[in-house]
This record gives C-alpha cells, sequence and structure tokens, in this order.
C-alpha cells in the first residue's frame, strides 16, 4: 500500500513515471508567453522570495494601494483575494498586472488560503504575509521586518499594533506569552493576532495542515499555531515592536451581517475546540510537547527549591 502525498493520493499513482520528471512543487510567479532576452536575464537575480497575500474588496483599494506599494520595493510576489468580486476596478493600478488575482464572492482569508495556498505551490517563499485589507503602513518596513525576523528566528510573528489601532481581529490568539521583539531588546507580550500574521516557510506548511476545510473564520485554529512554532513557542513567535501598522478596523467582509458572522465564528471557535480534543485522544502517538515541557520546568523547579 503506497504512501499519502497530502492530496488524498497514494504515492504509488507516480510509479508510471520516471522520476526524474516528476516536480512535485509550484509557485506563483508569473511566466511569459514565450521568452526574451530580457526575461531570462531576471531569472534567479533575486535569492530570496516572499508573498503577501490580502483579501481585498474595491472599497478598500486606495488602502491595498499603498500596502502593495511598501512590498513591492522588497520584491514581493503579491496576491489579492477578492471577495466581492471586481477585478476589473483593480486595473488602473500600475503594479495590478503583476499581481496574482483570485475571485470567489464573499470567501474570507482562511478560504481562500487553505484551496489557493498550499505549501507546495508557496514552497519557493520564505516567508508569507497573510494580511487583513484595512493595515495602516506609514511606518512600516518590510525589508526592516524581514531582517529582525530573521535575525530573531521567528517562524510566526507579526508587526506591533499601533496604540490608536481600533476594532477587534477576526480571530482571537495565537499563542500566550509570546516574545515581544523591541529596539535592543526583548519583553513578553501577550498574543500575536490574526490581522496581520506572517508565517516562514516550515511555519506555513505546518498551519496550512491545521486550517480546516470548512471552518472559513479561523476561529480556534489561531490558538494552537503555536503547535506550528518549530519548536518553542515563547522563542519562535514573537511581536516586532520596532516595526508596526495600524488596525484600522474597517467593516470590509460581512457588511450589515456582521452580527451573523459574530454567531458563525462562535459556532466556529467551539466546533474547533471538539476536533482538537477528539484528534488528540484518538492520536495515543501523539506527546503534547508543551505539556512536556510545563513537566520538565516544574520538576527542575521543585529541584531548585529542595
Amino acid at each position: 500500500m503506497g504512501l499519502f502525498l497530502g492530496f488524498g493520493v497514494a504515492s504509488n499513482s507516480l510509479k508510471s513515471l520516471p522520476r526524474g520528471i516528476i516536480q512535485a512543487r509550484s509557485d506563483l510567479e508569473l511566466k511569459p508567453l514565450w521568452s526574451t532576452s530580457s526575461s531570462r536575464s531576471k531569472v534567479n537575480i533575486s535569492n530570496s522570495h516572499n508573498l503577501l497575500a490580502i483579501p481585498v474588496g474595491i472599497k478598500q483599494k486606495s488602502n491595498v494601494d499603498a500596502m502593495v506599494q511598501k512590498f513591492l520595493s522588497e520584491n514581493f510576489t503579491v496576491m489579492l483575494f477578492h471577495y466581492d468580486g471586481n477585478v476589473d476596478g483593480w486595473w488602473g493600478l500600475e503594479w495590478c498586472k503583476k499581481a496574482i488575482h483570485i475571485v470567489a464572492q464573499n470567501q474570507t482569508k482562511w478560504w481562500f488560503a487553505k484551496r489557493f495556498l498550499h505549501p507546495a505551490v508557496v514552497s519557493l517563499y520564505d516567508y508569507i504575509f497573510l494580511w487583513d485589507e484595512d493595515l495602516g503602513v506609514e511606518n512600516f518596513d518590510p525589508g526592516r521586518y524581514l531582517e529582525i525576523v530573521q535575525l530573531e528566528g521567528l517562524e510566526i510573528s507579526q508587526p506591533a499594533l499601533d496604540p490608536n489601532s481600533t476594532g477587534e481581529s477576526g480571530m482571537l490568539e495565537v499563542v500566550q506569552n509570546v516574545q515581544r521583539i523591541a529596539r535592543g531588546h526583548h519583553a513578553q507580550g501577550k498574543f500575536v493576532e490574526g490581522m496581520a500574521p506572517v508565517f516562514s516557510r516550515s511555519a506555513w506548511h505546518c498551519a496550512w495542515h491545521l486550517i480546516q476545510n470548512d471552518l472559513v473564520l479561523g476561529w480556534g485554529m489561531d490558538m494552537k499555531l503555536g503547535y506550528c512554532a518549530l519548536g518553542d513557542r515563547t522563542e519562535n513567535v514573537g511581536v516586532v515592536d520596532s516595526e508596526y501598522v495600524v488596525h484600522q478596523g474597517l467593516p470590509t467582509l460581512g457588511g450589515a451581517s456582521a452580527r451573523k458572522i459574530r454567531r458563525q465564528s462562535t459556532s466556529e471557535l467551539q466546533i474547533f475546540k471538539e476536533r482538537w480534543e477528539q484528534a488528540v485522544k484518538n492520536d495515543r502517538n501523539w506527546v503534547d510537547p508543551f505539556q512536556k515541557k510545563r513537566r520538565l520546568n516544574r520538576r527542575r523547579n521543585l529541584r531548585l527549591h529542595i
């Protein structure tokens, strides 16, 4: 019996192909219909590749433009998830034809991410910025942010939120007691929120599998993302204080149905909790790495007090 590849397809389905012809990965880079000398010269010009993916509606066009302009200067690939079906309204922006556009009416960031950001498709990218559309980036520098994240070894992170930010995150919290990376020193912060998460390639491989296909609002999942931090979540998950954004808290997806969405979010949170508990119960080989660490710390503290 063959191993499964993560698509519900056994690996022995590839036995009819010579191994050297198999390409298990893809990317989101646009390719010309025909090759020119200029396009050939641009191949592999950058050693780093990063992705900015944003759910967008035409009402936030101006703000999204300001966001994208910041990231283009750092050679990011841009992917827009159009939840209102309006793509034509964006073509006037100079960078628009270089972006990837996905359209699905009234769908959420996590719905899009589960379907279009499979790890095998985004494996080219060192970091994936899965951001909301209502973030002010006037004081944010993507290049400096990446330097800090790499220096600190953060697998899951976010920029700090300006104190004047309004509104609530569409999710609850990623992990308690994460690092806060400030100018030249560390401080403990409470959590990474869901409007501006940044994932390393490895962390996203884990996080994508954690996203539930039918739970599109992301509630509940966020509280378990610390398990995707590839080690100690108090060290590998952090908030970067020196690079901050403003969360404008604008009503976007849902509009007048916000109350219904809140009710659905609460329902999804409960469903996810039950699924997690059932999965833990059924998987006898799984050991909670954080409970194990807590037990070790308690024993160490007891020895110190004896």
